[in-house]
């Protein structure tokens, strides 16, 4: 009977570690339709990319660009429409934003994975930067949470003035294996996101933002990714919040607005 028992718990285990690895991308990416409301406005500032077979929709804001105000491209979590981000934009001190959502997600045609969306962002970036004579120095990256991984991707084969992390982690691997402790997630995992293996090759300037209780992403992700980047890093956490509401706290506007001075970039502290 025990071993009855043992054989089944086996096949149980085998059986939930292929769903987990067939399925996978299911349980990483969840596109989100554009949301509808007030999007009308901002309908002049819509761009289309096609890259190979697939149409990228976003929008690009351009309200004049230069070392103090940095052109912000912003890579998205997981489950996120970039257009919902235009509630904020009135709070950052930059004016010029890049938003594009990933594959799947919004108006964007083909189905999200690591190398997609990797491939994708470094194509808008070469894109959009040669098309509008942007010095890449004022560029700042901002990913949040999956969009860290993105972010990291693109830092690591473009120079830029600045890199903002929301939420980041070191690998996705990690990430998964805090979440699902008894599967071999590593050997599981296709989609990697493997930042800490890109940030000690990377020099630019970053801004690490992490909620006092994420229980998604736990802030000793970032603190593990921050500790190989190569370049000046600042690091805040912002107290009182979680994975979801990190922005919802004044200190995170504050963090953010600072390190976009172009000073401030070119600085070294931990707070």
């Amino acid at each position: 009977m025990i071993v009855g028992i043992v054989q089944g718990l086996v096949v149980l285990f085998v059986g939930s570690s292929l769903l987990l690895y067939l399925f996978q991308g299911k349980m990483i990416f969840f596109p989100q339709p554009t949301a509808s409301a007030n999007l009308s406005r901002y309908a002049d500032r819509e761009i289309r990319l096609k890259h190979g077979d697939v149409t990228l929709t976003g929008w690009f804001f351009n309200n004049g660009i230069d070392a103090n105000h940095p052109l912000i491209v912003y890579y998205g979590g997981n489950a996120e429409d970039v257009s919902l981000n235009f509630a904020d934009l009135g709070r950052f001190t930059a004016r010029s934003f890049l938003f594009m959502n990933y594959r799947g997600y919004g108006q964007s045609q083909g189905r999200p994975s690591e190398r997609a969306l990797c491939d994708d962002a470094l194509f808008i970036f070469d894109r959009v930067i040669a098309s509008e004579g942007i010095d890449p120095s004022h560029v700042v990256l901002m990913g949040r949470s999956l969009g860290s991984g993105v972010a990291v991707h693109v830092a690591a084969s473009r120079r830029v003035g600045g890199v903002v992390l929301v939420t980041p982690f070191d690998s996705l691997v990690n990430v998964a294996r805090a979440h699902y402790p008894i599967f071999p997630v590593k050997w599981l995992l296709r989609h990697r996101f493997d930042s800490a293996v890109l940030a000690p090759d990377i020099v630019t300037p970053a801004l690490f933002l992490t909620a006092s209780h994420d229980q998604i992403v736990p802030p000793r992700f970032a603190e593990n990714l921050r500790r190989v980047w190569s370049g000046p890093t600042t690091a805040v956490r912002i107290e009182g919040t979680d994975h979801n509401t990190i922005e919802t706290s004044p200190d995170y506007w504050e963090a953010v607005n600072a390190f976009l001075s172009a000073d401030s970039r070119l600085e070294n502290k931990t707070e």
